[in-house]
């Protein structure tokens, strides 16, 4: 499972590699959906997927604060 593998790797990093990527993924998004306004964007499931690992990302961030 791809998604499992992704989620364990965010649970080893520290709070600010998972802060560091969480900027990376929201600027990955944000030029997702400016390509896809713009018509130049091929794979729109990408959108989507970039969105959920945004939500893992706070997910563990959340999960470690409480912790």
């Amino acid at each position: 499972m791809k998604t499992n593998k992704y989620v364990e790797d965010l649970k080893t990093k520290s709070s600010a590699e998972l802060a560091e990527s969480l900027v990376e993924a929201k600027k990955e998004l944000f030029n997702l959906r400016f390509q896809n306004a713009t018509n130049q964007l091929d794979n729109t499931a990408r959108i989507k997927e970039v969105r959920k690992n945004i939500a893992r990302i706070q997910t563990v961030i959340t999960q470690k604060a409480n912790a």
